[in-house]
């Protein structure tokens, strides 16, 4: 009885002999008998059926599949796609050029939208062609196989298999995918993708929702990530935002690798980027929970998880970079490029922390506040040990260390006095800190700047500047801040806090003893002039703010002192004159917002005016 089965049962002999036949339907009754039972594990069997078959009888059937009419059309079309799929499993025949110049008429093929099962084997036959060689995902790239993939998405089922191997089409995609190459047309089909697939990030529990995690963050650290943000934020249906935060939430509160919570910070960081610092407040339901949790969950955990990743991130730099000098370059970019994402988060959180007065209710308690509070401030601790460790090695230089600075200045501008000491023993260090691209330090002290003007407003923070020197690095800053103005559209407010910083030093000089070198103060007064030519006519309060800095000056010099300095001329004495001419009461330049500046321009006048004979005879 089992030798007669066996007899009857067809063997790979007899399928082969119909595949060689002169007839298609003796190739069509072999392609049947290899769907029946050629297992597609058995490369060995699916190599000698395609040569046996041939790509012409196999490229026909295609054809007639996908045609517009003809009977037993989808018939055809489901038996070619399928055996064309099984075929690609051996990645010799995956890699030929027949099978790599099948992609375009695969995607005509799914872009009209043929039953799932067959979809689902076009998935299958793409992926298994672009990842066996460079030229077949490249076909699929120019072939225009985003613009085919992207509008499905939202369509497939969740969690499917053709989800599932869409998503892995679409990394490679994202990796072959150049700036030069996008379009607006391109921009809105990743945005429909990013949409899709932060719905599987959301509610799958399985491999799948990590596959989803990576392609997202694929997408976000794409040196053309810049310019898909306006697309999403213009999504007609903004569930895609709810659905990321979820994901962010669900990965960042379970137990996972710690290289994916860095994947759900760039998500993160970049959902904040895209949609401002309230994406992370909002209800958040995950499949497991019955319950929505809490508004603010989304908002602690990318906290707290930032402060995880920029103590371990901070201790890994300094190791490799004072301990273990011989790590690659690669490595230590790597590390920088997440230490500055997490810096990001933290800056973002910060910002949103001191607006949250005015957006009442979108923390849940009192606790929730201080526990952020709490763990903004530990952070900024960590961050400041990195800095001693920098300068306790002599290392001065460096976009990480930059980047240390900026985010304690954002901190520091909401709360001055926060970590006191440390503050002071490092301020000097970090107002020296200077980015790799400059050539002497400067954002570090503009960084600083909303810190230094409200700690000058005490004797204490004056003292502290003055004797470390800082006031300098200020000077200095102020000096760029005035030559630069107008080509940063930002550097107006940072010029009126450096003035400020500048003011409060000059103003408690004689409080805390202090006896400024003058020739650190002969550049800004030039610079100063040549602000209220350029600027003073279109707003009075710089015509103002640069005559108090000049009139507090000159309380500590004279003409003849002034004359002896380099650079310094009569030109410039003469165009001092002339600012505090204009800004004296005589003038009618001061206005009620600018009566304290006019008395301390008028009180210095009424001291030092027979010092500056030059600017005396302006104001005759």
């Amino acid at each position: 009885m089992a030798e007669t089965q066996e007899e009857r049962s067809p063997s790979l002999d007899d399928c082969l002999k119909l595949l060689k036949g002169e007839r298609d339907e003796q190739r069509l009754a072999g392609l049947l008998l290899v769907t029946k039972f050629c297992k597609n594990d058995d490369l060995v069997s699916l190599k000698k059926v395609y040569e046996a078959v041939g790509i012409h009888f196999l490229d026909r059937l295609l054809r007639t599949g996908s045609g517009d009419g003809g009977e037993n059309r989808d018939v055809y079309l489901r038996l070619s796609v399928t055996v064309l799929a099984a075929f690609c499993r051996v990645p010799e025949i995956a890699s030929s050029v027949d099978m790599v110049s099948r992609v375009p008429l695969i995607l005509e093929i799914m872009s009209k939208r043929p039953a799932t099962n067959i979809l689902e084997e076009c998935y299958e036959l793409l992926y298994l062609v672009s990842t066996a060689c460079e030229a077949g995902v490249m076909a699929l790239v120019n072939s225009g196989g985003l613009r085919v993939i992207a509008p499905q998405m939202s369509d497939l089922p969740d969690g499917s298999h053709a989800m599932e191997v869409a998503i892995k089409i679409l990394q490679l995609l994202v990796t072959k995918l150049s700036s030069e190459s996008m379009n607006i047309e391109r921009f809105f089909e990743l945005s429909l993708v990013v949409a899709a697939v932060a719905r599987q990030f959301a509610v799958l529990h399985n491999a799948l929702k990590f596959e989803a995690l990576h392609l997202l963050s694929a997408i976000f650290c794409s040196d053309y990530s810049a310019l898909l943000h306006e697309p999403l934020r213009s999504m007609p249906d903004s569930n895609w935002a709810d659905y990321m935060r979820t994901g962010v939430v669900s990965i960042l509160q379970n137990r996972v690798a710690p290289s994916e919570k860095l994947h759900a910070l760039i998500l993160a960081e970049s959902m904040m980027s895209i949609l401002g610092e309230k994406w992370l407040i909002g209800r958040v339901k995950l499949p497991s929970v019955e319950d929505y949790l809490p508004a603010d969950r989304c908002l602690l955990l990318v906290l707290e998880s930032s402060h995880v990743e920029i103590s371990v991130l901070s201790n890994e730099l300094a190791y490799m970079k004072y301990e273990a000098p011989s790590s690659t370059v690669e490595e230590h970019l790597l590390k920088q490029r997440y230490l500055a994402i997490a810096f990001s988060l933290v800056e973002k959180i910060i910002k949103y922390i001191s607006t949250v007065g005015e957006n009442e209710g979108t923390l849940s308690d009192e606790a929730v506040f201080l526990k952020v509070i709490k763990t903004l401030d530990e952070t900024v601790k960590v961050v400041l040990e990195y800095l001693k460790d920098a300068k306790e090695h002599g290392k001065k230089r460096g976009n990480d260390l930059l980047a240390s600075v900026r985010v304690i200045g954002s901190y520091l501008a909401e709360t001055p006095d926060a970590c006191k000491e440390q503050v002071q023993d490092l301020l000097d260090y970090m107002l020296s800190v200077e980015g790799e691209e400059e050539s002497r330090p400067f954002l570090s002290t503009c960084f600083l700047l909303p810190m230094l003007c409200q700690i000058t407003m005490k004797d204490e923070g004056c003292r502290l500047l003055a004797s470390s020197g800082g006031y300098v690095a200020v000077v200095e800053c102020l000096v760029k801040l005035i030559q630069s103005d107008g080509q940063n559209g930002e550097d107006n407010g940072s010029i009126f806090l450096a003035c400020d910083t500048v003011m409060n030093i000059l103003l408690k000089r004689e409080p805390i003893r202090f006896s400024p070198e003058m020739s650190t103060f002969t550049g800004l007064l030039k610079a100063l002039a040549c602000w209220a030519v350029t600027d003073g006519t279109k707003d009075p309060s710089v015509v103002m703010m640069a005559a108090s800095i000049c009139s507090l000056i000159f309380d500590f010099t004279s003409e003849d002192a002034l004359l002896k300095q380099p650079g310094f001329d009569g030109g410039s004495l003469d165009s001092l004159g002339r600012i505090i001419a204009r800004s004296l009461p005589s003038s009618g330049q001061g206005t009620s917002d600018t009566a304290d500046l006019l008395e301390i321009i008028a009180a210095g006048y009424s001291r030092w005016a027979d010092r500056f004979p030059t600017i005396k005879k302006h104001n005759r």
